[in-house]
């Protein structure tokens, strides 16, 4: 054999084939990326670019005038609505991931020490969300909060809402529907790591009179970053862009960046305006990830 040629599960295999048989396995996936991922990327960042036409449609000549409006340069001076929806969407976003992952470590530990048929069931009545459309569920929030159900009624002895008035449109409102619709996304690879804490550690810091804080944040914290990581990732990046939710609880009065968008490709027929604040959700998401990501190697570390 010469220096090209090696052995491989008992055949005698060159550089060559072995390189093309790796790309045999690579290039479906990457040219599935490109196709579905990287060139519809290029084609928003083009529109986003462009100019709308009168009737709607889209005018190839390359302009600035989205990137002003979406900094809040218009007709009548500067206006910082735009910039307000997208701190809104962060914000609204990064508290609901949360508020997701609060509530999600007693229904952690509460599903890691059942046993395995009362497991079985909770599980099931955990994943039975994944089973109904969003807007199904969303429209069931309608009646929920409706003005003759404990929720409205309690919110008006409250003083929070007038008598006879339903709990949204309201901030409130929006709360419930995105906690709702993204506490499964959290909760499941959250009772992942649960499942697999090693209790000697937690053990270890009560008979070195730990209190049950400080046994929390060193022998149970540090064991869950993964799950809390891959959770807080499956809901911050939807609930960046979410518009049924704040469409349907929030009204017109609580816009989010994804009704934002939403509004633009359809009613407004602006989509180049649409296409940059698409840009500026997924720049905005990116920075999100990447510094949740950093910290969290810090955490780690």
């Amino acid at each position: 054999m010469t220096n090209d040629t090696r052995v491989h599960r008992g055949e005698v295999v060159d550089r060559s084939t072995i390189l093309g048989r790796k790309l045999l396995f690579v290039v479906p996936g990457m040219a599935w990326i490109v196709a579905f991922l990287a060139l519809p990327c290029l084609a928003l960042v083009a529109v986003a670019f462009a100019s709308r036409g009168n009737l709607g449609d889209v005018e190839w000549t390359f302009t600035l005038e989205n990137f002003w409006r979406l900094a809040g340069k218009d007709l009548f001076g500067w206006s910082p609505d735009n910039l307000m929806i997208l701190g809104r969407s962060f914000w609204v976003a990064m508290v609901s991931t949360l508020l997701c992952v609060i509530l999600s470590f007693p229904l952690a530990f509460f599903l890691a020490s059942r046993g395995p048929k009362a497991r079985a069931v909770w599980m099931t009545l955990l994943l039975i969300p994944f089973w109904t459309n969003l807007v199904i569920r969303t429209y069931a929030w309608l009646l929920v909060l409706a003005p003759e159900l404990p929720i409205a009624k309690l919110l008006a002895w409250l003083g929070i809402i007038q008598p006879g008035f339903p709990a949204y449109p309201s901030e409130f409102a929006v709360w419930i529907g995105m906690v709702s619709a993204f506490l499964p996304f959290v909760a499941l690879p959250l009772y992942t790591a649960v499942d697999k804490l090693d209790w000697s550690l937690v053990e270890a810091s009560q008979d070195l009179y730990a209190t049950p804080w400080r046994t929390f944040w060193t022998a149970i914290w540090p064991q869950t970053l993964p799950g809390i990581s891959v959770g807080a990732t499956l809901t911050l990046v939807p609930a960046m862009g979410m518009f049924v939710v704040p469409d349907m609880l929030g009204g017109a009065r609580y816009m989010l960046v994804g009704n934002l968008i939403q509004q633009q490709f359809g009613t407004a027929r602006d989509w180049p305006f649409g296409a940059m604040v698409s840009i500026a959700l997924m720049a905005l998401t990116l920075a999100t990830l990447l510094m949740a990501g950093r910290k969290g190697k810090e955490a780690r570390a």
